[in-house]
């Protein structure tokens, strides 16, 4: 009777599967990755899986798509767990964990309005120094404002907060 108790999800040709997200973020990966279904690609998002290394865990397979470096560093601020597997003809050819980097640049916008990076006038890109990855605590390296994980989350995808 184990079997009943296994949940079945086709194998994809082609793509990408994201393992280990942390339980409760697979939709912001697809917004990230600016998918909503419309665009006729295979999705497969399951959540809340039992995993032994995070309790529980979501996974999500997209057929047809490879991520790009950016997409790879913006999961990994949001599910700093997450392993990404490319697929090809039905095979694992890759398997990369994510890593969140020792600082951020250009991604994020600092929630300081005052911070020189969000003058108009001033050429600075935005850089935060990650002080924390459980939870996740960034650092302006301009002003010394902080941003959590609710503030990366709707930042990234233009959305609401955390699991």
């Amino acid at each position: 009777m184990e079997s009943s108790r296994e949940l079945r999800v086709s194998k994809i040709r082609e793509g990408t599967v994201i393992d280990h997200i942390d339980a409760g973020r697979a939709l912001h990966v697809l917004r990230i990755l600016g998918l909503t279904g419309a665009e006729g690609l295979t999705i497969a998002v399951v959540m809340n899986v039992p995993s032994q290394k995070l309790g529980k865990k979501d996974i999500v397979k997209v057929e047809g798509v490879e991520l790009r470096e950016e997409q790879v560093s913006k999961i990994a601020l949001i599910a700093p767990s997450a392993t990404i597997n490319i697929i090809r003809d039905y095979a694992v050819v890759e398997k990369v964990k994510v890593r969140v980097p020792p600082a951020v640049e250009g991604l994020l916008k600092c929630v300081n309005p005052n911070c020189v990076t969000n003058m108009p006038r001033e050429p600075v890109r935005s850089r935060f120094k990650v002080v924390s990855v459980r939870p996740l605590k960034l650092v302006c390296e301009y002003c010394g404002a902080e941003l959590n994980q609710d503030d990366v989350i709707k930042q990234l995808t233009g959305g609401g907060g955390s699991a």
